[in-house]
C-alpha cells in the first residue's frame, strides 16, 4: 500500500509525462506560406552553433523574390530590420493564440514597406524593431505579405518560418501543426558513444562504438565499460525525403526494457535556446563538425520541456551482468529507427583526481592569473571543467597585455562571464579611450570596447579562447565602386566597409546634406536608387561617417552623377 505522499509523487510524475507528450496543436489551421510545395532545408530543433534552429527553413528553389503568404488570418504585430539574425522579418498575430514569423525577406508588401521606410527616415536609422496595433495592418490567410530573400544571417535564399505561442513567446515545432510535407524516411544513425560519468563529459570525453545498419535496425557489439557510471550519446540525422540533414525530433534510451531517458523537441524559448550546448558533445561539434546528442542531462543543462522529469539518463551499473540497451529515434511522422546493443561492466578503472582549477556546474567561480581575473556565474558551465588559464607573451605591437589563454574554445559557457585584464604598462587617458579586448575563439574573433574599473580593463564574453588587451587607433572606412564624380547608371550604390580591429558599429550617410537610407548587408552598405536620388538629378555629394568598436570616427566624401 502506497503512502499519501508517494501517491502525490506518482500523480505529479504522471502529469509531467502527459504534459511532456501532449501535442494539442490545431491541425491544418495554417497554410503553406509559399506557393510552391513545402520542402525543408532545416527543421525545428536542428543543431546550430550556440542554439537550436527555432523554425522551418523552407526552400525557395535557390531563388529570391518568391511571394510569401500569410499562413492564416491575423494582423502584422511586429517587423524587424537587422543586419544579422532575421534580416527583414514580419510577425503576424492570429486570433487562435499563435504568432507566425517570416524571416530573411527582401521586401514587405507595399503599404507596410512604405510605413517602415517612412519610420526609417524619421528616425534616421535603418535598423528597426516596430510593433503595431491590431487595426493597422490586418491580413487574410493567403494574402501576399512579402517577397522572399536572403537577408540577415542567411547563407542562401530561403524562407525561415516560425510558429510561436503569442502569450509565452515560446517557439513551437511547426511540423506538429499538420503541414503536408511527405516523409517516409526514418532517422539515420551513424555513431554511438559512451562517457565515463564519474568525470566531466569534457574529460576524458567520448568513447566511440561502431554501428552496423540493416534497414532501420542498427546494432553494435558488446560494449564493455570500465566505469560503473556511464551515459550514451548518438550521432544521427533525419532526412524527410529531401536530402538535407535535419535534426532529430524524439529519442528514447532503454536498458533492459525500462525507459531511462527521453528527449522530444516540441517547443523552445529563445531565452533557453543556448542550452543546446548542454545537449550535445560541444567539443566534437565545434572542433570536428560532428552533431552528437547526449542521451542524458548534463548537470548545468536547464532547458525546459526537453527531457522527461526525474530521468537524467546516467546508467549506474551495480553488477557485471550483460544488459540490453535500446535506442529509439523517431521523427514527427512516426518513422522510427532502433539501435540495440549489449552493455557490461568490466574491471573498474581508478579515478584520477584532477589538480586543475575545477569549475563545477551550478557553482560560480573566479579564476585568477598574475594579470587577469575571470569571473563565472553559477549558470556558466553545463558540466565540470578543469579550467586552465595562463598568460603568454603577445607579439602584436598594439597589444598592451600578454595573451590570456582561457581554457579552450572547445568548451562552452551558457552566459556571459566577466574578464578583467591589467595592462602591462601605464596607459594615457587617450589610450584607455581606444582600448579593446580581443577574444580569438578559432573560427572568429569577438572584440569589445573596454569598461575601465580602476586599473583593470573589463569586458564580457560568452565564449572561451585567447584574449588580449590592445589599443586600436585605426580608422574605419568605406570604399566605393565608382570613379570620383562618375555617372552611376546601376540600380544601387555599394560601399564596402573595412576596419582593422572589431566592427563598424555606426554608419551614417548623407546625400547633399540629408540622411540617406543604406541597408547593411554583412560588411557592406547598399542604397537602392529611389525618389531620393532619381535619374537625371545631376551631381551629388555623399558624405559617409563611420565609427568602429574602439570609437574611432572617419568621415569620407564621395561625388557622383545621376
Amino acid at each position: 500500500m502506497k503512502t499519501f505522499p508517494q501517491l502525490i509523487l506518482m500523480i505529479c510524475l504522471i502529469s509531467s509525462i502527459i504534459t511532456y507528450a501532449q501535442n494539442n496543436y490545431p491541425q491544418n489551421y495554417f497554410r503553406n506560406p509559399l506557393n510552391i510545395p513545402m520542402q525543408l532545408a532545416a527543421n525545428f530543433g536542428a543543431l546550430r552553433t550556440n542554439h537550436f534552429h527555432m523554425g522551418l527553413d523552407l526552400r525557395t528553389n535557390s531563388q529570391e523574390n518568391l511571394p510569401v503568404l500569410a499562413a492564416a488570418d491575423g494582423y502584422v504585430s511586429r517587423i524587424k530590420v537587422e543586419r544579422y539574425g532575421f534580416g527583414n522579418a514580419i510577425y503576424i498575430t492570429h486570433p487562435n493564440g499563435y504568432t507566425t514569423v517570416y524571416a530573411h525577406l527582401n521586401k514587405y508588401f507595399n503599404a507596410l514597406d512604405g510605413y517602415v521606410k517612412e519610420r526609417q527616415y524619421k528616425d534616421e536609422k535603418w535598423e528597426q524593431d516596430i510593433t503595431f496595433q491590431p487595426g493597422q495592418f490586418p491580413v487574410e490567410k493567403g494574402q501576399q505579405i512579402a517577397l522572399s530573400g536572403n537577408t540577415g544571417g542567411s547563407a542562401g535564399p530561403h524562407l525561415h518560418f516560425e510558429i510561436r505561442d503569442t502569450k509565452t513567446e515560446e517557439c513551437l515545432n511547426p511540423l506538429l501543426f499538420g503541414f503536408a510535407i511527405p516523409d517516409n524516411i526514418a532517422p539515420i544513425i551513424s555513431g554511438l558513444y559512451w562517457y565515463d560519468r564519474r568525470f566531466s563529459t569534457y574529460e576524458p570525453g567520448a568513447n566511440s562504438i561502431s554501428v552496423k545498419k540493416a534497414g532501420n535496425i542498427y546494432t553494435a557489439g558488446l560494449i564493455q565499460v570500465n566505469s560503473p557510471e556511464i551515459s550514451f550519446a548518438v550521432k544521427a540525422v533525419d532526412k524527410a525525403n529531401q536530402g538535407f540533414n535535419l535534426g532529430i525530433y524524439n529519442a528514447e534510451l532503454l536498458m533492459d526494457g525500462k525507459l531511462i531517458y527521453s528527449f522530444k523537441i516540441d517547443k523552445i524559448h529563445y531565452d533557453d535556446t543556448r542550452y543546446l550546448n548542454g545537449c550535445i558533445d560541444y567539443t566534437k561539434f565545434i572542433r570536428d563538425k560532428m552533431g552528437i546528442q547526449h542521451l542524458s542531462d548534463l548537470p548545468g543543462m536547464k532547458l525546459q520541456n526537453y527531457s522527461l522529469p526525474n530521468e537524467n539518463g546516467i546508467i549506474k551499473l551495480q553488477d557485471e551482468n550483460v544488459h540490453t540497451i535500446e535506442i529509439v529515434l523517431k521523427d514527427v511522422k512516426g518513422n522510427t529507427s532502433r539501435l540495440t546493443t549489449k552493455l557490461q561492466l568490466s574491471k573498474v578503472s581508478d579515478k584520477i583526481p584532477s589538480t586543475a582549477k575545477t569549475i563545477m556546474a551550478n557553482q560560480g567561480k573566479t579564476i585568477t592569473t598574475e594579470n587577469t581575473e575571470i569571473t563565472f556565474s553559477k549558470n556558466a558551465m553545463y558540466d565540470a571543467v578543469n579550467f586552465n588559464a595562463y598568460e603568454k607573451p603577445d607579439t602584436d605591437p598594439n597589444a598592451v597585455s600578454n595573451s590570456i589563454v582561457l581554457q579552450s574554445p572547445y568548451i562552452p559557457v551558457q552566459d556571459e562571464y566577466t574578464l578583467k585584464i591589467k595592462p602591462n604598462r601605464k596607459l594615457t587617458n587617450t589610450e584607455k579611450d581606444k582600448a579593446v579586448i580581443v577574444l580569438d575563439y578559432g573560427s572568429d574573433k569577438n572584440v569589445v570596447k573596454v569598461k575601465w574599473n580602476g586599473d583593470w580593463a573589463e569586458g564580457k564574453f560568452n565564449r572561451l579562447g585567447t584574449a588580449k588587451l590592445l589599443i586600436d587607433n585605426n580608422l574605419p572606412s568605406v570604399s566605393s565602386g565608382w570613379a570620383e564624380g562618375a555617372l552611376v547608371n546601376s540600380s544601387s550604390l555599394l560601399l564596402k566597409g573595412t576596419t582593422k580591429v572589431g566592427d563598424i558599429i555606426s554608419f551614417r550617410a548623407e546625400l547633399d546634406g540629408k540622411w540617406l537610407r543604406f541597408a547593411r548587408v554583412k560588411d557592406n552598405f547598399v542604397y537602392t536608387f529611389d525618389e531620393k536620388c532619381p535619374k537625371g538629378s545631376g551631381s551629388h555629394t555623399l558624405k559617409v561617417t563611420t565609427i568602429n568598436t574602439a570609437g574611432n570616427t572617419n568621415t569620407q566624401t564621395f561625388m557622383f552623377k545621376r
